[in-house]
């Protein structure tokens, strides 16, 4: 009789209360680097609650919080090179940031303003902008790393999907070319138990999501996701495996969402108040500042000047972000094709004749 039982690596080095569970890689030693994940990581945290803020009070449109998976995109940025390319989806706020997309262009794209996605850092500028549509990106990763193998580059492209997205047809359609082709990516799922209201328990049968990479014939792994010590080892190793050709990595991210889905969601209305309890007793910030506290190279008057530093960052993409402007009409249609069909023409002229009149003062329409 055989058995259908599939093991695989899980990696964690820290308790959910910063113990050490066992030896920790030799880059573990680095304090410096500790710390500038650690900063990242709060950065990411204190723009994400002005972002929230800003949706409410109406100054940008919904917006999709990072709330508790911030060890994770911090791990990805920190580790992927200038070359590669990320291809996002909207929850990765923390990696944009690590790549060098800008605080008041974040704004700028939730707010729905084109220029959002125009990135002024040229180590950005082959990046693709945040995919909202469901697990198409892992396809279009596919595509940038076949293009990597094709020129022979030694390139990675990195992809972000969130557990839900695992269920479309298109993330496992990826895994498979990916396997087929033995291509240069790597998929990140950022597992945090909730594809807006539906749990993980019931979206899908497998016991992890780690092991559809399996099936496409690629290695998949699981790390703890509110540990950013075993995300930033386990990512590194997926990330040069890529890189040296030996083909895809799959890493399964178990983290959660202690927010809303996106400023539209309502999770009290499918949460249990004590779920979410429980899941910030496990939260990656704290973990790592309690780590870092018993080493003894962490302290209450860090914390507070680094929280006064972020916080004065913050503000300033907020000023800079509300001095950019408004945006021209025409730059919604600018960016839909290369080359703007005949066939729409009228379509696009109709429009801006109806911005022309609305700015002259000439009625509503």
């Amino acid at each position: 009789m055989t058995s259908n039982k599939i093991e695989l690596a899980f990696t964690r080095y820290l308790s959910p209360d910063g113990r050490l569970l066992g030896p920790l890689p030799e880059w573990a030693d680095d304090f410096n680097l500790l710390t500038r994940l650690y900063r990242q990581m709060v950065l990411t945290r204190l723009f994400d609650q002005k972002a929230v803020a800003l949706q409410r009070t109406g100054r940008i449109g919904t917006y999709a919080p990072t709330l508790g998976q911030e060890a994770i995109g911090v791990a990805i940025g920190s580790l992927m090179q200038p070359q590669d390319v990320l291809i996002p989806y909207y929850r990765d706020t923390a990696v944009q940031l690590m790549r060098g997309v800008r605080m008041e262009e974040i704004l700028l794209y939730w707010g729905g303003d084109e220029r959002g996605s125009d990135y002024a850092e040229p180590a950005v500028a082959q990046d693709f902008p945040l995919c909202v549509p469901i697990a198409t990106q892992a396809l279009h990763a596919c595509g940038v790393a076949s293009a990597f193998k094709i020129r022979g580059e030694h390139r990675v492209a990195v992809t972000t999907c969130g557990d839900g997205a695992t269920s479309k047809g298109d993330f496992l359609e990826a895994l498979n070319v990916a396997g087929a082709w033995q291509l240069p990516v790597v998929f990140v799922i950022n597992n945090n138990q909730w594809a807006i209201s539906v749990p993980r328990r019931i979206q899908c049968g497998a016991p992890t999501l780690a092991q559809k990479a399996i099936g496409a014939g690629f290695h998949g792994e699981q790390v703890d996701g509110n540990d950013i010590l075993a995300v930033y080892d386990r990512m590194g190793v997926a990330i040069e495996r890529a890189r040296q050709g030996k083909g895809p990595v799959l890493l399964e991210c178990l983290s959660y969402r202690l927010g809303d889905h996106t400023t539209a969601d309502d999770a009290t209305r499918y949460r249990s108040a004590e779920e979410v309890k429980q899941a910030w007793q496990e939260e990656p910030i704290k973990r790592l500042q309690s780590f870092m506290a018993g080493q003894g190279v962490w302290d209450e008057g860090r914390e507070q000047a680094l929280i006064g530093e972020c916080q004065a960052l913050v503000q300033q993409s907020v000023d800079n972000f509300e001095a950019a402007g408004t945006q021209a009409p025409a730059s919604v249609m600018d960016h839909v094709y290369a080359k703007w069909p005949a066939v729409l023409a009228d379509q696009r002229e109709d429009f801006l004749e109806r911005v022309a009149r609305r700015e002259g003062g000439q009625g509503h329409e």
